[in-house]
């Protein structure tokens, strides 16, 4: 399953994203109490939800030296092969965006931070190219970071400050296209493309951000210059669309098919749409990296496999699928059953995906606060997750920031959904009758996926129970976020997923629910613009502390949904990956939002 953009899952890219929870394009943490509410998995009981995530630290020095925390057991060499379904269209990491290609991305590069995930479960954001997860000053504005020594691309040649000074640079260049613009939007307090006027065309005609933004005062040094406080850099920074790129050896668009890597492996053959193989880096110094182990020799990833074959062979445990997994392929739905097998479930791992699903409701559409509610009462929580596979698919969810993030509150459930999933179209009905709207109309649109397709039956039904009249609509599944963002739309509710860039609710809130934003092709498909939303947003955004930010973010939330209502939150995506009998160390990473590939190892006899 291929996902266009950690922000938002796009259908139409491989799989439709409506298959995410089954298929499993992404999923996070490792199995325990949480999840806002376990979906009932068919015999009453309650599926337990993975763990949720509390906080992230900061590392300094001494917790971004290497080598990386030994994994328990692990054992050195062997071959782990790697079942995908979609390859690769890009290698350069500036382009690097999508779920499939950030799993390879991981084992092949670096960047000045990364997130260690660690024996215990805990997590920090620590320095990796760099001496530690950043210094900063002037209130959030000035950031600095110091490479470690003996640090290199797999040619032999070290990395330096200009290296990383063109590792950014470059991201101005017209043929990046595909990657996250956080930092280069940052850099230039520019919204939208409006960053590229900063450095037009990038570095390669001779020409240089100025040092009042981007400063590199000597081979080791590294300082970013922001118009605005940016508290959250360091999570930005572990995006694999920032890892280091070569200055000496960029072949500009060529580089996206054969680049120099500075991770513990590199791509010893390639042949895109069949098949690649990842060997040693022997430049790689395990001493310089808090987070990477590399206990394989070698990966042999195929690409071309469905879900339901990576699903079939990693049952079957035979042969070389003994020493398989998929980075991305969750377990096909068809297949829920077997994998109730104990023998099976030893080798399954689970978690949430970045994803949260909700029904927005246009605001310009529907200004009437009761007849939202009304909406939100009725919308059966079952019929829509029982759609996306029931409990194997994902978690009822009661707000719209994912457990993963610091800051959720589990059991936060202000319209009841939780404890009434089917939904309530008798406490609809009342509020349509006192707002004198029975018969409301709602321009409903979904896209022609199957899961989503049923989804839809089941919420009109329920809509129409409570006294609505629903008009549904359906668009291919490639146009449907084209579709949805226009503003003058003509639709009342339509269903998103949005998942968060890195571990930060400012990855999720802004985006969606800034009303400044409002505009064709922006995220706020709701179009709610309230000055208390925009303020907080601002005040949230300069706030330095971490757990001070979460806790406000998920603060802001609440009344956003309490309020103003703007979507009925539907279900957190979760994720099933498989293994062969023969992979050890295989645990989800809530940052990575897959398997943690830097865990892996292979069990020798």
């Amino acid at each position: 399953m291929t996902i266009s953009t950690r922000r938002r899952s796009i259908p139409g890219r491989g799989t439709v994203a409506a298959s995410l929870a089954l298929a499993g394009a992404l999923v996070l943490s490792a199995c325990s109490s949480g999840g806002g509410g376990g979906a009932d998995n068919g015999d009453g009981g309650k599926d337990p939800g993975p763990e949720t995530l509390q906080t992230i630290e900061f590392a300094d020095a001494a917790g971004s030296t290497g080598p990386a925390e030994e994994v328990p057991g692990a054992q050195p060499g062997g071959t782990i092969r790697v079942l995908q379904e979609t390859s690769p269209d890009h290698l350069d990491p500036a382009q690097v965006y999508v779920a499939h290609e950030m799993t390879i991305a991981r084992l092949l590069h670096r960047g000045l931070t990364t997130t260690r995930l660690h024996n215990d479960g805990t997590y920090a954001v620590v320095g990796d190219l760099a001496t530690d997860a950043g210094t900063v000053a002037d209130e959030g504005r000035t950031w600095t970071y110091t490479l470690k020594d003996d640090i290199y691309f797999n040619d032999g040649s070290p990395i330096t400050s200009a290296d990383i000074r063109h590792t950014f640079e470059r991201q101005f260049a017209d043929f990046i296209t595909q990657g996250p613009t956080f930092i280069q939007s940052w850099l230039a307090d520019a919204e939208g493309a409006g960053y590229r006027e900063l450095l037009p065309g990038g570095p390669y005609e001779g020409d240089h951000l100025p040092d009042t933004v981007l400063e590199t005062p000597d081979e080791k040094t590294i300082v970013f210059h922001f118009a605005q406080p940016q508290n959250d850099l360091p999570y930005a920074l572990t995006q694999p669309g920032y890892f280091a790129v070569s200055l000496e050896g960029d072949t500009r668009e060529r580089y996206d098919q054969d680049p120099l890597t500075s991770g513990p492996y590199q791509i010893e053959d390639f042949r895109p749409g069949r098949s690649m193989t990842l060997t040693r880096n022997e430049h790689w110094v395990p001493e310089t990296d808090a987070a990477r182990n590399a206990y394989p020799d070698r990966y042999e990833i195929t690409f071309g496999h469905s879900q339901d074959d990576s699903t079939g062979r990693l049952v079957a445990d035979n042969g070389d699928n003994q020493y398989a997994i998929s980075f991305n392929n969750g377990i096909d739905a068809g297949s829920a059953e077997v994998v109730q097998d104990p023998a099976v479930q030893e080798r399954l791992v689970s978690g949430y995906q970045v994803f949260v699903a909700s029904l927005v409701i246009n605001q310009e559409t529907v200004p009437d606060k009761r007849v939202r509610e009304a909406i939100a009462h009725a919308v059966p929580l079952n019929g829509v997750l029982n759609a996306y596979g029931g409990a194997i698919g994902g978690d009822y969810a009661g707000g719209f920031i994912s457990p993963l993030l610091p800051g959720y509150e589990e059991g936060y459930d202000p319209y009841g959904k939780l404890a009434l999933p089917q939904g309530d179209t008798e406490r609809a009905r009342e509020l349509l009758e006192e707002a004198d709207a029975v018969g409301y109309e709602l321009n409903y649109l979904h896209h022609v996926a199957p899961e989503d397709q049923q989804a839809a039956v089941a919420i009109a039904d329920a809509l129409e129970t409570a006294g609505f009249e629903v008009n549904r609509s359906e668009v291919p599944t490639e146009q449907y976020y084209d579709t949805i963002g226009q503003v003058d739309n003509g639709y009342d509710i339509y269903r998103s997923n949005w998942g968060h860039d890195w571990l930060s609710a400012a990855t999720v809130i802004p985006a969606q629910y800034d009303g400044r934003t409002i505009q064709d092709g922006a995220s706020n498909y709701s179009h709610i613009n309230q000055d208390y939303i925009n303020e907080e947003i601002d005040r949230i955004l300069l706030l330095s502390d971490a757990e001070e930010a979460a806790t406000a973010w998920f603060a802001l939330q609440k009344r956003i949904l309490e309020e103003d209502l703007p979507g009925v939150p539907l279900f957190y995506y979760k994720q099933n990956i498989l293994h062969g009998s023969r992979i050890g160390g295989a645990v989800f990473n809530n940052d990575f939002s897959t398997v943690d590939m830097h865990r892996l190892f292979v069990v020798q006899d």
